[in-house]
């Protein structure tokens, strides 16, 4: 029987089906699985069980793989002594409104240089990808300079949500994707609906965000993911207690706090991320390959 020529293989199928050819691949197919298995999953474990660790046993050394005495309680101490439900509020609402603004700003921004095709429009795409060569630490002290006296209103947004909103808004990566999944919608539709009348803002609420719901979904849990790890930007301008993000609020109650309460505040903050990617984690590969193919 003729092998199917569509199928390609690192391992041709004669050699799969000898008995020491398919030892061979079972064997480093299950070294490599388990080897990437301890390196993401390792850590999450790591912080996880040393959360139910005394204080005595975390700091041992050699570390202990078990807990020899679980302590729950630690959680209950992180919850209510670094004030995370607080903290968690704030990292919240600063997601959900860097969400809103990602993705008013950003898909009108994609939307424009995918189907409308401004004068310059590839030049302008081209000077957005290059600012993603640009070092993120680089961009700080500017960032910074900007928000403690923003240009034209001479407003300081120290402690104001825009200035963690606005920066992010400037985002090259997300604005790229979007063109990319709108370059992929055919221009037929965009046609049909310039012939019954529509306006491009009608055709882009009607026709291109339904269809965009992939690609929409993926950019919000990046978004989401941005706001709920990032540390250095909020510490500079969220300086007080009351608008700290769950990052810098552990940060800051770290230096009086048992470790093993610290630990514990971090799998607690961890938990939202996670479970987001969980649920969304077929969206996701959806969103980010869908752009690609041509139909």
């Amino acid at each position: 029987m003729a092998q199917d020529s569509g199928t390609r293989t690192l391992i041709s199928q004669a050699q799969l089906e000898r008995g020491r050819g398919r030892i061979i691949y079972w064997t480093l197919l299950v070294v490599v699985v388990v080897g990437f298995t301890l390196v993401f999953i390792g850590p999450l474990y790591w912080m996880v069980t040393g959360a139910l660790k005394s204080g005595q046993e975390i700091a041992q050394t050699p570390p202990s793989l078990f807990p020899k005495d679980p302590q729950p309680q630690n959680y209950v101490d992180a919850w209510r002594n670094l004030d995370l439900a607080k903290l968690l509020f704030n990292t919240f609402y600063y997601a959900t409104g860097a969400v809103l603004f990602q993705l008013v700003l950003d898909t009108a921004a994609a939307y424009s240089l995918s189907k409308l095709r401004p004068i310059f429009g590839n030049a302008i795409l081209g000077l957005m990808l290059a600012t993603l060569m640009i070092p993120a630490m680089v961009l700080i002290v500017p960032q910074y300079v900007t928000v403690i006296d923003l240009p034209v209103l001479h407003v300081n947004l120290l402690d104001s949500p825009f200035a963690i909103w606005l920066p992010l808004v400037a985002n090259a990566f997300n604005i790229f994707l979007l063109k990319r999944f709108f370059d992929s919608i055919p221009e037929d539709l965009m046609a049909a609906a310039f012939v019954d009348g529509a306006t491009p803002l009608r055709t882009l609420w009607s026709i291109i965000l339904p269809m965009s719901r992939p690609i929409l979904g993926v950019v919000s849990i990046f978004a989401v993911t941005a706001v709920w790890k990032d540390f250095l930007w909020p510490k500079l301008v969220m300086p007080s207690p009351e608008t700290r993000t769950v990052s810098v609020g552990i940060y800051a109650f770290s230096g009086g706090t048992p470790m093993n309460v610290v630990i514990a505040a971090s799998v607690i903050a961890a938990i939202p991320t996670v479970v987001i990617f969980l649920i969304f984690q077929r969206n996701i590969m959806s969103g980010l390959t869908t752009g690609s193919l041509k139909g």
